[in-house]
């Protein structure tokens, strides 16, 4: 009775797969393939060749009459016969398919047989593969296959970064940098050179308060003392940067073959005074100073000599006004200077190097900037360093650094003033007599992080000869040491800085041997930087020579008559810094610091001579600031600094000038395209 009732189902049966066989032989055999596709939405399929099924998918045998119930099971056949005899007929893609992806759990739906609803099928549901959209997530709108009678054509580009551009897709604004845009060399020129627009507008006002001395020529107000001045003062200064490079190459791998950059910085500056001749030399000018000067911060060649391995190790040689920094945060030589430079990379960037020689360029008085409208000082620097990655520790990258000063300017006949009157070379300081010097710096530095601690760390050493002596007359041996560290941490959005600085001052402004440190140039990136008073601004030495005690952007005491176009001085009292600041990123807009730094003179030899005052303190005073970063954009493209500075006086500062508290504000506004 039962096998009666199996040879009624599979005689109803047998003639529907015999049909549906037959129509997947025909299918296979015009080369075509059939899907279920979207009604709205017609596609065009590449054609695939058809893969033999296993076993397991082998299709219905031909169609033949119905043969009675007792035939209907096939005899019994070894299974490699069996499997031979299978893979022998064709079978469609679809049928391969399951073999290829090997076999679904139960319940598991067939993913690559779903149609495209963008919600994941029922258990057990087979739908075309299209159906399924594994990016709906994402909140991105699917594309849509082009119509079926789509028509293709051939548009020839001149090269493969026009090829967006050519479909529409990256034709954006001009003054969009964030995008595909010829001024930010995204696209070539011609051929494959790429040319770079750089536009910086960087708006400083500043108020500051900090003593000035009284004109020996007048007075400019009552109140004043015989010595000490109304020190109130302001400063607005306007730069504008407008950077063009031109290279050649494919720079996403490797340097570029060829580059040339140029550029100029217009400056404009007003200061406004309570004190006559604080500005000028000559009192009649009054109380304020407009000026404006061009100064040319960059102007080389660059080009790429050679590479070095097949991960693009190389060697490139740059000529002309360039950027360099000797070390990581600016110590000894940081300044756009005009040289020539050697440098390049090993192992996979592991190793940096350059070698470098440069021959300073006379500043602008009042900017700050290159003039080259004046010749050229006699005062060469030659600097070769070494840059290591995890040399100590895996995140801390090592430099060593050796620098070699050789000035002249001692050669020449007459003094040196600047465009405001004041001399500059000889300093008025000491003897003022000219003098030339060779010296030596030989040190390294630390910079990255130690497990959670962030290290920066820098040493140098100091020795030479000074040919005339600042208060002696003979050549005289020069020695001298620096060190400067900054410990920090982080946790979470806060950050938390120590630091610590040392430099050594003279003990015996009479003796033989000048122990005073001086760098070169010095820019530093240390202890709140410009935002802290001492290293902002430049406290002139009142009553005991034409010097300042400190530099403006710079924090060591080396009482040279400006750190722009004076000499180093290696008589000097030396400096002592110990502070404490915190960063705290209250968003990604957003981030407040505050630090406060202990300020001393490693030694007061110097001070006591030049002031003829004995008994100074070392204790210069406590400088406390407050700065804010606020960057709307998230980006650099728009910064806003405010930052607020005073030093309140220790014995040392009470002793040269008094009580009166002096501050420094800033507010600054950077815009960048």
């Amino acid at each position: 009775m039962k096998g009666s009732s199996a040879a009624v189902v599979l005689a109803l049966l047998l003639p529907a797969l015999t049909a549906q066989a037959q129509d997947s032989r025909r299918r296979v055999g015009e080369g075509t393939r059939e899907e279920t596709v979207a009604p709205d939405k017609p596609t065009k399929k590449k054609k695939k060749p058809a893969e033999p099924a296993p076993a397991e998918a082998a299709p219905a045998a031909p169609a033949e009459p119905a043969p009675p119930a007792e035939a209907a099971a096939p005899a019994a056949t070894p299974r490699k016969k069996q499997a031979r005899a299978a893979t022998a007929e064709p079978a469609t893609a679809e049928a391969a398919a399951p073999a290829r992806r090997g076999r679904r759990r139960p319940g598991e739906p067939d993913y690559a047989q779903t149609t495209v609803t963008g919600e994941r099928p029922e258990p057990g549901a087979v739908r075309d593969r299209r159906a399924f959209d594994p990016n709906r997530r994402s909140a991105l709108a699917a594309v849509s296959p082009p119509p079926a009678d789509a028509v293709y054509g051939v548009t020839l580009v001149p090269d493969r970064w026009q090829l967006t551009r050519q479909l529409g897709l990256t034709d954006y604004i001009f003054f969009d940098p964030y995008n595909q845009n010829t001024l930010k060399a995204d696209r070539p020129i011609f051929g494959r050179w790429f040319f770079n627009l750089l536009l910086v507008s960087d708006t400083v006002y500043e108020p500051r308060r900090f003593p000035i001395p009284v004109a020996p020529q007048g007075e400019g107000g009552p109140g004043s003392q015989d010595t000490i001045g109304q020190g109130t003062q302001t400063v607005f200064e306007e730069n504008l940067t407008t950077g063009i490079a031109i290279y050649q190459g494919d720079t996403t791998f490797r340097p570029p073959d060829w580059e040339f950059r140029f550029t100029p910085v217009f400056n404009f500056n007003r200061v406004d005074v309570q004190q006559y001749r604080a500005l000028r030399v000559d009192p009649t000018e009054g109380d304020s100073r407009t000026d404006e000067h061009v100064g040319i911060q960059e102007a080389f060649l660059d080009k790429h000599l050679w590479n070095v391995g097949e991960r693009y190790d190389f060697d490139s040689l740059r000529v002309g006004i360039q950027p360099f920094n000797a070390d990581f945060r600016g110590f000894l030589f940081r300044d756009a200077q005009l040289g020539a430079r050697l440098f390049g990379n090993r192992r996979n960037n592991f190793f940096q190097y350059n070698l470098a020689w440069f021959r300073r360029i006379e500043k602008d008085t009042n900017s700050g900037l290159n003039d080259l409208d004046v010749p050229l000082r006699k005062d060469d620097v030659a600097v070769a360093n070494l840059y290591w990655q995890d040399l100590v520790a895996t995140g801390l990258n090592t430099s060593f650094v050796v620098a070699y000063n050789r000035n002249r300017e001692g050669d020449d006949d007459e003094a040196y003033y600047n465009k405001n009157g004041f001399r500059e070379r000889p300093a008025s300081f000491g003897r003022e007599t000219p003098r030339n010097y060779d010296v030596w710096y030989g040190g390294g530095a630390g910079e990255g992080h130690m497990g959670p601690l962030n290290v920066s760390a820098t040493a140098y050493g100091l020795f030479g000869k000074d040919k005339g002596g600042v208060f002696v007359e003979c050549d005289c041996d020069v020695r001298g040491v620096f060190a400067a560290t900054e410990l920090s941490m982080d946790f979470d959005w806060r950050r938390v800085r120590l630091s610590a600085l040392y430099a050594s001052g003279d003990k015996n402004p009479y003796d033989d041997v000048e122990t005073g440190y001086d760098a070169i140039f010095e820019n530093p990136l240390f202890a709140g930087a410009d935002t802290s008073f001492w290293i902002r601004e430049n406290v002139p030495l009142i009553g005991g020579g034409g010097v300042a005690i400190s530099g403006r952007n710079g924090v060591l005491n080396s009482l040279r008559s400006s750190k722009d176009e004076g000499q180093s001085n290696f008589v000097n009292p030396g400096t002592m810094l110990l502070g404490l600041g915190t960063d705290f990123d209250l968003g990604p807009r957003f981030r407040v610091s505050f630090n406060v730094n202990e300020i001393g003179f490693a030694e007061t030899a110097v001070i006591e001579e030049a002031r003829s005052q004995a008994g100074i303190s070392r204790t210069i005073g406590t400088d406390v600031s407050m700065a804010t970063v606020w960057r709307p954009l998230m980006t650099q493209n728009i910064v806003l600094r405010a930052s607020g500075a005073a030093l309140i006086p220790g014995a040392a500062y009470k002793q040269l000038y008094g009580d009166e508290m002096p501050y420094s504000v800033l507010v600054n506004l950077i815009l960048t395209y």
